[in-house]
């Protein structure tokens, strides 16, 4: 995964100034990126400051907020992500103003549990998507999808609403590739999204491109939340094919992804990700075992 060009530029707009660099393994607790009354403290993994929630917990939060009239951002990190945080501080600050951070990837979860800071589990893009939008037919709220492969928005639109009737999916987008190259490409998309009036926004572009483009839609709607979600919006349209929930729960989800895409993942899996997978729990495990000798 290689960041937009000028990433770090405007990563560092939609942000407040840097703190301190995180610790690239991490392991001590940090405050939240907003108060949020009894939120827990972050733990950081992997240059990530994770929030050690369930998947239940953040709907509430996200229904809470959104009851109080406040939006939010959400950021699911992976290993690949949090590869890309630990070269790049503009990267990193991006995530961390999140309101919600939470892992994805189970190198994370195990890492978390070896430095002796556990996480419940894993909270993904592909399983908020749909106890999210869940939340939204209850509550009235509407959608919008944004992101996938050609038709895929639009497909998701129809597996989230024949599972959830009173869902109201108030626009879809699947831009082309390369349109945030350009701030008239940016604003086109933007203006649609801000045209619709959603209060829950699912943005599945992949990371960081997701996220840059949901830091300026923030500005023109400040209450509304929105999901960097990844290949949830594909997940969900049955484009993409997603793992067997046993191989998801023993932590193969990414051999089954690289055996149906071999061509696009396997550089990202095996070149760039297993290293510093291998990397972040060896330097997890030595952390736990030099506190445990420590008189």
């Amino acid at each position: 995964m290689t960041p937009l060009p000028q990433a770090r530029a405007n990563a560092a707009l939609l942000t407040q100034p840097p703190s301190p660099a995180a610790p690239p393994f991490g392991g001590e607790a940090v405050g939240p990126a907003v108060s949020a009354g009894a939120w827990p403290a972050r733990v950081v993994v992997g240059g990530v400051g994770l929030d050690p929630v369930t998947e239940d917990e953040v709907v509430r939060r996200v229904e809470a907020e959104l009851a109080a009239g406040r939006g939010g951002h959400i950021v699911t990190p992976n290993v690949d992500i949090c590869r890309a945080v630990a070269k790049d501080a503009a990267l990193r600050e991006l995530v961390g103003a999140a309101e919600v951070v939470v892992a994805d990837g189970m190198p994370l979860v195990w890492a978390a549990r070896m430095l002796g800071t556990p996480v419940p589990g894993r909270v993904t893009g592909a399983d908020l998507i749909w106890s999210l939008s869940r939340l939204a037919a209850r509550r009235g709220w509407p959608v919008y999808l944004l992101g996938g492969p050609p038709g895929a928005a639009a497909a998701a639109a129809g597996e989230l609403a024949g599972r959830h009737p009173r869902l109201r999916v108030c626009g879809v987008d699947a831009p082309p590739y390369g349109f945030d190259a350009t701030e008239q490409g940016r604003r086109l998309v933007r203006r649609q999204v801000v045209r619709a009036r959603p209060r829950l926004v699912f943005v599945g572009l992949g990371f960081p491109r997701q996220d840059l483009l949901i830091g300026e839609l923030r500005r023109e709607l400040p209450g509304a939340w929105f999901v960097g979600c990844g290949a949830a919006i594909a997940f969900a349209a049955g484009t993409v094919s997603r793992a067997p929930r046993w191989m998801r729960r023993a932590g193969l989800e990414w051999l089954f992804r690289l055996a149906c895409e071999p061509g696009r993942l396997a550089r990202r899996y095996l070149v760039d990700d297993a290293p510093f997978a291998l990397r972040l729990l060896v330097t997890a495990r030595a952390g736990r075992l030099r506190r445990r000798s420590a008189p």
